[in-house]
């Protein structure tokens, strides 16, 4: 079975940028596609940005020009760069797969302050 784990959350001001990593137990970088989907109090899981297999990527509308995907397939992570942050991105952010195949980890928690 696949484990992934998020890194890189923190506390950052509006406007600020943060780099999430995730790492996954075997090599599913390279075959599969991957996503980070995201998640505030009270709302939906959400999915955010996703890559496929061979590079191509799609984001949501509430993040596009802002964050930016992508994955080594060498060190089997996956990156999400996020850029200009606004305080609705804050959120509990999670890897997967584009459709959540796999167990979910903790995620790495992602705060944007006013």
């Amino acid at each position: 079975q696949v484990q992934l784990v998020e890194s890189g959350g923190g506390l950052v001001q509006a406007g600020g940028s943060l780099r999430l990593s995730c790492a996954a137990s075997n090599s599913i970088i390279s075959t599969d596609g991957m996503a980070w989907f995201r998640q505030a109090p009270g709302k939906q899981r959400e999915r955010v940005a996703s890559i496929t297999s061979t590079g191509s990527t799609n984001y949501a509308d509430s993040v596009k020009g802002r964050f930016t995907i992508s994955r080594n397939n060498a060190e089997n992570t996956v990156h999400l760069q996020m850029n200009s942050l606004h305080p609705e991105d804050t959120a509990v952010y999670f890897c997967n797969d584009p459709v959540g195949d796999y167990y979910w980890g903790q995620g790495a928690q992602v705060t944007v302050s006013s």
